[in-house]
């Protein structure tokens, strides 16, 4: 990082694709935590039981997610990093915008609807961080990639909150999934000046190299044990947002907190996800180590969820700020998106990348499934210490064993 002058650095990690990178993950966190934060009054108007169906449809969305993870990340490999920044925003722009009519949908067919839209949705909503992510680090110096990859996290992020700001000043929240369809196309013009990857050209017509083959990532053991590794480390993100966040209205019965909003949950978290991804970069080029950020990260997000969890929150503001702190600790998401990008060649980059974080989301309900499972044996509060346990485990012996990425060159193939 040494060897730029600093408006070389503020050069690069401004230019053009990270700026469009940081917006497109700025929608899609919008479009993505929309249907959380508008769960309750979406389905109390449509004559639905808010969190029986509510759980339903935010599983389909997930699946939505597994199965687009893998589509455009395939073809962000074999096509080109902006065949997916293209095609995957007009995917989740139009679903949302679907969204926005459902009342005059039949309503005997309402849930299917919903979940049917929000699964289109979540197909799309896959393809917008990997190809994003994957683009900025191979078009910046590797010294500069951390930063940037953590301005467009950390940027992204803020989508969050504003979907939950939205939600509050409009009246309805139909007009919440307009304006979030709405701001998909509108970026979806301004992407037409970003250019495709150097290292992506490289290849981009060898022949001899295969591009995009989801099976590279598990016919090798090796290659497969850090794939796997990869998703470990981020389930902590969305077993704090999935469980503790979005489904905060379960915890609030039992703490006997009074007003708690699930969609006020989950902004406060990603307030604290935004700040802790522009940090992460700063933390891993302190310590010359993507592990070490990662892993300080982690135990600083164990701390808030135990004492979460322990009962010292006694009141909605005091729930909120908790939000706030696993917010900060999960906040090596962009971290823990660069590591998968860094660890594979340029021929599945886009693949793992694409794929990793979706993976991760796309076992939101496995999560949600255990947190049902051991609640009639051990109540909500015992049951979310259950499955953070497991979580929280599992993401620190990968990270500790994972092999370290900072400063690598990526312009190599698998």
């Amino acid at each position: 990082m040494d060897n730029f002058t600093f408006s070389e650095k503020l050069k690069y990690l401004f230019s053009i694709p990270v700026i469009i990178a940081a917006l497109g993950y700025f929608v899609d966190i919008y479009d993505l935590l929309l249907f959380g934060i508008v769960r309750v009054p979406s389905l109390n108007t449509l004559g639905l039981d808010a969190d029986k169906v509510g759980t339903t449809i935010i599983n389909w969305q997930m699946s939505g997610l597994l199965l687009g993870g893998i589509l455009w990340g395939v073809l962000g490999d074999k096509k080109g990093r902006l065949s997916v920044l293209f095609g995957s925003i007009l995917v989740y722009s139009l679903a949302n915008i679907a969204c926005g009519f459902l009342p005059q949908f039949p309503k005997e067919n309402i849930v299917s609807i919903y979940a049917a839209l929000r699964f289109i949705a979540g197909i799309g909503l896959a393809g917008e961080l990997g190809a994003g992510i994957t683009l900025v680090s191979e078009s910046l110096p590797k010294s500069l990639r951390a930063i940037g990859t953590s301005i467009v996290a950390g940027f992204g992020l803020l989508g969050a909150v504003v979907a939950q700001l939205t939600v509050q000043m409009t009246s309805e929240w139909t007009t919440s999934y307009f304006i979030g369809g709405g701001l998909g196309l509108v970026l979806l013009v301004l992407r037409v000046s970003v250019s495709e990857s150097g290292i992506y050209k490289d290849i981009a017509h060898d022949s001899s190299v295969k591009k995009g083959n989801f099976f590279l990532l598990f016919n090798s053991k090796d290659r497969f044990i850090k794939y796997l590794k990869c998703i470990l480390i981020g389930l902590p993100t969305w077993y704090c947002i999935g469980i503790l966040a979005l489904l905060a209205n379960q915890f609030a019965t039992v703490m006997k907190i009074e007003n708690l909003v699930p969609g006020k949950a989950i902004m406060w978290a990603y307030i604290g996800i935004s700040a802790g991804d522009f940090a992460s970069g700063f933390i891993s080029h302190y310590f010359k180590s993507r592990k070490k950020a990662i892993f300080y990260m982690l135990l600083f997000t164990i701390i808030g969820v135990a004492l979460l969890l322990s009962g010292f929150a006694k009141t909605e503001n005091s729930y909120y700020f908790f939000c706030a702190w696993f917010g900060l600790g999960t906040g090596y998401w962009a971290m823990f998106v660069t590591v998968g990008a860094e660890q594979f060649g340029t021929n599945i980059r886009s693949t793992a990348a694409t794929t990793i974080p979706n993976m991760v989301r796309g076992l939101l309900p496995v999560m949600i499934i255990g947190f049902d499972f051991f609640k009639p044996i051990s109540g909500i509060i015992n049951s979310a210490i259950i499955v953070g346990i497991i979580v929280f485990l599992l993401a620190i012996y990968a990270t500790l064993t994972i092999a370290e990425t900072h400063d690598i060159d990526m312009n190599y193939t698998e």
